[in-house]
C-alpha cells in the first residue's frame, strides 16, 4: 500500500457537548467495579467545579489527544472546567499543535507492518498513524518561534503561551487546546517539554544560534505552579494517564512546605488510568499512597482503572450537562503569573 492508501481514514475528536451522558453515569452509579468508579469519578468533577475556592489542575499523560480525546480537552479550557494544565510535550506540541496547524491523526492498523510505515514515513501509536513529514513541519514551526523571542530561559509555559498568540494568526483549526489556553489566560506546564517536536524544534533553534539562544527552566515551571498552589485555598486534581504530569502536580504541595509556606494538600483528586499499582511506578500510585508524602487528601479522591478513551467523555460530558462550571470565576493565572514576574516577584516563590 502506498501512503495515501494509509492516510485515508482521520481520528474525529469526541464532541462532549453533543451527547448528555447524564442517564449513562447515574445507571453505573448502582452497579459495580469501574462504572461504579466512574459515577463517582464524575461527581467529584462536579464537587471540583461547585466549589467556587477550587483551582482544577488538568494533567494529560498518554496518547488520548490523538486518539480522539482533543476535544474535551480544548473544551475542558474554553469552558473554565480546567484553570490549569499539566501535560506531556507529546499531547499539547506531536498532538494539539500539530493538528491545530492543520494536520491530522489517521485511523491505523496495530498489526500493521512497521518497516514499511518507517520506508513511507509513517509514525504509528498502536492504532493512530501520523505523518511524519508533516510532523516535521511542526518540528520547524516550533523553531520559528524561538528564532522570533528574545533570546533568554523560558518556562514551558512562557513558550506554550507564545505557541498559542502564534496560532491566533496561523492556526487552520481554530478550537486547539493550545490556542484556548492562550485566550483564557489558562497556563501549560510541560516539565518534561523537549520530550516532543519542541525539543527538535529548540535543538534547531540552538545549534543555529549558539552564542545566545532560547532556552526551557523546568525548574521555573515547578516554581510557577508551586506558586498557583500558594495562591489556592482549594485545588483539584483530575488526571488522565500518570507519569510526570500527576506528580508534578502533586509535588507542589511538599515544595510549598520546603519554602516554608505551607499550604493544604490537594483536596480533590480523579485519576483514569490502565496502569498497575504492584511495581510502585509513579505513573500507578495511589492517591492514598501519595496521601503519606503530603500530597493529597483522602476524602474526595477516585483512582478509575479504565482506559481512558472509554470513560474520560462521559465524566466530562456528564460535568458538561450538569452545567456546575456556569458562573465560575475565571482565574487567568497566566495573566496572574506574567503580571508579578515583570514586578519582579517571579511566580510568588
Amino acid at each position: 500500500m502506498e501512503k495515501r492508501d494509509l492516510l485515508r481514514e482521520p481520528v474525529r475528536h469526541i464532541d462532549i457537548k453533543s451527547f448528555d451522558s447524564t442517564e449513562i453515569i447515574e445507571a453505573m452509579r448502582d452497579m459495580s467495579f469501574s462504572a461504579r468508579d466512574t459515577a463517582r469519578a464524575a461527581d467529584i468533577l462536579c464537587m471540583m467545579l461547585r466549589d467556587r475556592d477550587c483551582t482544577i489542575i488538568l494533567c494529560i499523560a498518554g496518547s488520548t489527544s490523538a486518539a480522539g480525546c482533543m476535544q474535551v480537552y480544548a473544551d475542558m479550557v474554553g469552558l473554565n472546567m480546567a484553570d490549569a494544565v499539566v501535560a506531556t510535550g507529546a499531547a499539547i506540541v506531536d498532538m494539539d499543535f500539530f493538528e491545530a496547524l492543520g494536520f491530522r491523526h489517521y485511523k491505523g492498523d496495530p498489526s500493521a507492518d512497521d518497516s514499511r510505515l518507517r520506508e513511507l514515513y509513517i509514525d504509528r501509536i498502536y492504532d493512530t498513524y501520523i505523518d511524519e513529514e508533516e510532523l516535521q513541519v511542526c518540528d520547524d514551526a516550533i523553531r520559528q518561534i524561538a528564532d522570533s523571542l528574545a533570546k533568554r530561559p523560558y518556562s514551558s509555559r512562557e513558550f506554550i503561551e507564545e505557541m498559542g498568540r502564534y496560532l491566533v494568526d496561523n492556526a487552520k483549526k481554530k478550537d486547539s487546546l493550545v490556542q484556548a489556553a492562550y485566550e483564557n489566560n489558562v497556563p501549560v506546564f510541560c516539565p518534561a517539554f523537549s520530550d516532543s517536536s519542541a525539543g527538535f524544534g529548540l535543538v534547531k533553534h540552538q545549534a543555529a544560534n549558539e552564542a545566545s539562544h532560547v532556552s526551557i527552566d523546568s525548574v521555573k515551571d515547578f516554581r510557577e505552579l508551586t506558586g498557583i498552589k500558594m495562591k489556592s485555598p482549594v485545588s483539584g486534581l483530575f488526571i488522565i494517564g500518570g507519569g510526570v504530569p500527576k506528580n508534578f502536580a502533586q509535588d507542589t504541595v511538599v515544595c510549598a512546605e520546603l519554602l516554608g509556606r505551607p499550604v493544604d494538600m490537594h483536596k480533590y483528586a480523579v485519576q483514569i488510568t490502565v496502569a498497575d499499582v504492584r511495581d510502585g511506578a509513579c505513573s500507578s500510585s495511589t492517591f492514598r499512597e501519595a496521601s503519606s508524602w503530603g500530597k493529597v487528601d483522602t476524602g474526595y479522591e477516585q483512582m478509575v482503572y479504565a482506559e481512558a478513551t472509554s470513560v474520560l467523555p462521559l465524566i466530562v460530558s456528564y460535568a458538561y450537562h450538569k452545567r456546575d462550571w456556569e458562573g465560575r470565576e475565571k482565574r487567568r493565572w497566566s495573566k496572574q503569573l506574567n503580571s508579578d514576574i515583570a514586578k519582579g516577584k517571579e511566580a510568588w516563590v
